[in-house]
């Protein structure tokens, strides 16, 4: 066990005992009558088994050329003394936290649950195991009810215009009312948003994340307030680094747009001293959030949870958003990513909203055929393959990038300023490796150029 991990743990039991989070989840399972003995919710045995998923049409296109590694999620099964078992899920590569310790045995599952260190899958299978266990849904332990139906949005990384407007006229034709992505120099968006505005009304909603790819306030401004003209467009998030505590303020002070950050950094009272930013994009462990989430009340900010996976994950944060108040912008879950997102019934959307389930537990099951189905052994490390991404523009200029050993080799490549700024007319697509000796070339030209390189 490393040093940091020691420190995350005590800052977890800490935060924990701060909140009085884990004191409140007894206290309701007291007021339930669940808890005439603790000995039966002591951990009995917990199991893991790995699944692959496969994306959706048309977030394939966009999700292999990028992130083809989130296919992967670990489903962890813990198992009380009251004969219960509880589920939870991991995204293996994108997670707050994930671990394989399962040194839990025999310990109260009331007590352990709170701990953020545990990871995502086991965390969320504890909530779940108590949950059904006391016949109480989750959002009862995590505090007070004070929504009935949280907001949800749609989600898919950079596409080409055409795919942005198939997937946000699929997101409203199941109900949603938002859809976020990426924004992103290696695609046009002005014809992304011209695209997809043509197929939805005025009050859906399109939140864009730069992943401060805007670069500055002054580069960024004229895109962001040409952006501003399409009544869609409702969250700017991260349009220039976080740190740019002033450029930030200035993007937030130039456009109604309203723009988001990361909670963490810059520090949160930096942030509400200086009006860098609208709201907060909150993710991680039951503490953190539901603290996250208590700071965010105190100062009267909005947030969208984003707690990512497949179907558990997005079920999970639906009951964070039952109980934080200020949780009133889209959550962001991904699950509408994959063909089967692993529940045995969908999370069903209406008007944006879909409704917090009051059903023991996570109140969703889990498809044990599909998880049979798709079982795969464990990855020993991120499965990355090699991809070749060509983009081009109107001006018929042809650019190719290679993957190498990064996740973020685009997106790395656009901040060295070594693809062009937001040029218009600019189209990306992931090039098949075909076996060709001319695939290999394009490849090699470019791990050998440290980047893009024309052709």
């Amino acid at each position: 066990m490393s040093l940091n991990r020691r420190q995350f743990l005590q800052h977890s039991a800490r935060s924990a005992a701060y909140f009085g989070l884990a004191g409140y989840s007894h206290s309701v399972l007291q007021a339930e009558g669940s808890v005439a003995s603790a000995k039966h919710f002591k951990v009995v045995s917990v199991e893991r088994s790995t699944v692959r998923l496969e994306y959706r049409p048309v977030p394939y296109r966009a999700m292999s050329r990028e992130l083809p590694h989130w296919r992967y999620i670990e489903i962890c099964d813990v198992t009380l003394s009251s004969g219960v078992t509880g589920t939870g899920e991991t995204m293996l590569f994108y997670t707050w936290d994930a671990t394989s310790d399962d040194d839990l045995i025999g310990r109260n599952a009331v007590d352990l649950m709170w701990d953020d260190g545990l990871g995502s899958g086991l965390q969320m299978a504890l909530f779940d195991a108590v949950g059904r266990t006391a016949g109480v849904p989750v959002h009862s332990l995590l505090g007070p009810k004070v929504h009935d139906t949280t907001p949800l949005s749609w989600w898919n990384i950079d596409t080409s215009a055409a795919d942005m407007a198939l997937d946000c006229a699929e997101a409203l034709r199941l109900g949603y009312m938002s859809y976020k992505t990426k924004g992103r120099p290696w695609f046009d968006i002005f014809e992304q948003l011209d695209a997809a505005t043509s197929v939805v009304p005025p009050e859906f909603k399109i939140d864009m994340d730069f992943n401060s790819s805007l670069l500055t306030a002054d580069k960024g401004m004229p895109i962001l307030k040409k952006m501003e003209a399409y009544p869609q467009v409702d969250i700017f998030e991260s349009p220039i680094p976080q740190g740019d505590v002033e450029g930030n303020r200035r993007i937030v002070d130039a456009t109604p747009v309203k723009v988001a950050m990361h909670f963490g950094s810059p520090q949160p009272k930096v942030v509400v001293q200086s009006g860098c930013c609208d709201g907060f994009v909150v993710g991680g462990g039951a503490t953190g959030v539901v603290g996250t989430g208590r700071f965010c009340e105190k100062v009267g900010m909005p947030f969208w949870l984003q707690i990512v996976g497949a179907g558990l994950s997005a079920a999970h944060s639906l009951h964070f958003g039952g109980v934080l108040e200020q949780a009133v912008w889209p959550a962001v879950n991904c699950h509408q990513l994959f063909k089967h997102d692993l529940l045995t019934e969908p999370i069903v959307v209406k008007d944006g909203h879909s409704v917090v389930p009051d059903r023991p537990g996570l109140g969703y099951e889990i498809d044990r055929d599909q998880v049979d189905k798709l079982r795969v052994p464990k990855p020993t490390e991120r499965p990355l393959t090699d991809r070749l991404v060509e983009t081009t523009w109107a001006d018929g200029r042809r650019m190719y990038t290679a993957s190498g050993n990064e996740v973020n080799f685009l997106l790395n490549a656009a901040n060295r300023g070594l693809i062009p700024f937001y040029a218009k007319g600019a189209n990306s697509r992931l090039v098949p490796n075909d076996g060709s000796a001319h695939w290999r070339a394009l490849y090699t030209a470019s791990i050998e150029a440290g980047g893009p390189v024309e052709r």
